[in-house]
């Protein structure tokens, strides 16, 4: 499929005019960096991300003919994405049901976007628990555990799933979206690290799976520049989400989205387009062979997504964080290493070379005895305010130690992995010390008392 970038070509035919930019950005096209003379504003022709209709509707329909569905660039991550799909599934709710309360059923996984949403909308969640010894990381659900939640509680009106996780578990989409659907309530699906399963044999994306909205972080596993990421909305879903969508984005957006970012998503069009779904599945084949040779090697392996590699330290003697330094020494970097997990976030661009290359260094590190250390088990801590309440109340910084008893008032996790151990609004106890200190978290922010 030829695909054309209108964005792209557009700001190179700019920059080749060679015009005084008597407008922002204040570089005025010098170059600093190298790339400031393609950094440009909404000049005329330019088009407006938000209200588009020229070279960026183009764009964005090219990126709809390759995922299926209509389809809307961010500069700001999946974050801006997945307060977009929030703030829809609110107003499809109150379109139907104005007096009506407004509940989300959600994975205790969810990325700390999620919470900021909560406190920006005002919206009530309901937590689905990670099953005891599962790491706060990982959430599995299944089609009966969201039946269940929402015969409980009539008041669910959406639910919202990460899939594939930081670690790489993927849930079943397609049975959970069948069960959302019986049930008359949206599916939003945070698949931020997932935009590529697109592209598989067979495609595994969730709004291939059934889901009305999801959102796909381009810069996790395309050649996107970071920041890029997709809205996508099936074309099952109530055509009110795609009919405000656009006004929907900008309301958590900038109004000087970055035309480089707006360039790579645009670029990476043709990209998909020619030949990469090829070059995914050689690499998933790789991978999976990769994955069978460590896993004889003697490394425990966990996940099933096709091209993620996790790897689970303690079998083979050590913690994640010493296997991370040892993979630096030699010039590897990871994604994301705590005591228990190391992840390696792999796409074409690694290339055979770069997965020999990290398969040797991983197996000429020496095993040693299995490490018996467990991390402290999950408590699930008393809700006394909302995410709202909690993040928009004067707060102080403590060492973890003196926060027991204390309200969390905003998360301080970073990112990787961005996924807090407790929400805002929750009751620190014992077992929540416990796991700060497991995982290095030294200081929480809580609701001040005076």
């Amino acid at each position: 499929m030829k695909m054309t970038t209108p964005i792209r070509d557009f700001v190179v035919s700019y920059t080749e005019k060679s015009p005084l930019r008597l407008h922002m950005p204040g570089h005025k096209g010098t170059s600093l960096l190298g790339f400031e003379k393609y950094d440009i504003t909404e000049v005329t022709g330019a088009d407006s991300l938000y209200e588009a209709d020229g070279i960026i509707r183009e764009s964005e329909e090219n990126a709809s003919l390759l995922f299926g569905c209509p389809t809307y660039y961010s500069t700001e991550g999946s974050s801006q994405c997945i307060r977009t799909m929030l703030y829809l599934a609110g107003l499809w709710h109150k379109s139907r049901h104005p007096h009506g309360r407004h509940r989300v059923l959600t994975g205790r996984n969810a990325h700390k976007a999620f919470l900021s949403a909560l406190a920006l909308l005002n919206i009530d969640v309901v937590w689905l628990t990670p099953a005891e010894g599962s790491s706060y990381l990982s959430c599995p659900i299944t089609a009966d555990d969201v039946d269940r939640a929402l015969k409980a509680d009539e008041d669910i009106t959406a639910v919202y799933l990460t899939s594939p996780d930081y670690l790489g578990h993927m849930l079943p989409i397609a049975d959970i979206a069948k069960v959302c659907h019986t049930r008359g309530v949206l599916l939003l699906v945070d698949n931020a690290h997932g935009a590529y399963l697109k592209f598989l044999p067979e495609s595994l994306h969730p709004v291939d799976q059934g889901a009305d909205l999801c959102c796909d972080s381009a810069h996790k596993t395309l050649p996107v520049l970071t920041g890029g990421a997709y809205l996508h909305i099936s074309e099952d879903a109530p055509s009110f989400c795609t009919d405000t969508a656009k006004q929907a984005l900008s309301l958590f957006g900038s109004t000087s989205p970055s035309y480089l970012i707006l360039q790579s998503l645009d670029v990476a069009n043709a990209y998909l387009a020619d030949g990469y779904a090829e070059k995914l599945c050689q690499l998933a084949t790789e991978v999976a062979a990769l994955r069978g040779r460590l896993s004889e090697h003697g490394f425990t392996l966990v996940g099933d997504e096709p091209i993620k590699l996790t790897i689970l330290a303690k079998p083979y003697g050590y913690r994640g964080q010493e296997l991370a330094a040892l993979l630096e020494k030699n010039g590897i970097v990871c994604e994301f290493a705590d005591p228990d997990f190391i992840v390696f976030m792999l796409t074409p661009e690694v290339g055979v070379e770069g997965l020999s290359r990290l398969e040797q260094v991983l197996t000429a590190i020496p095993r040693r005895k299995a490490m018996d250390e467990c991390p402290p088990p999950l408590s699930r801590p008393e809700r006394v305010l909302s995410a709202r309440q909690a993040i928009l109340s004067p707060a102080e910084v403590l060492p973890t130690e003196a926060c027991i008893g204390r309200i969390l008032a905003t998360t301080a996790v970073g990112c990787p992995p961005a996924v807090p151990i407790v929400v805002s609004g929750e009751r620190i106890d014992e077992a929540m010390i416990a796991c700060f200190r497991y995982y290095g978290i030294e200081t929480c922010a809580v609701i001040r008392e005076d």
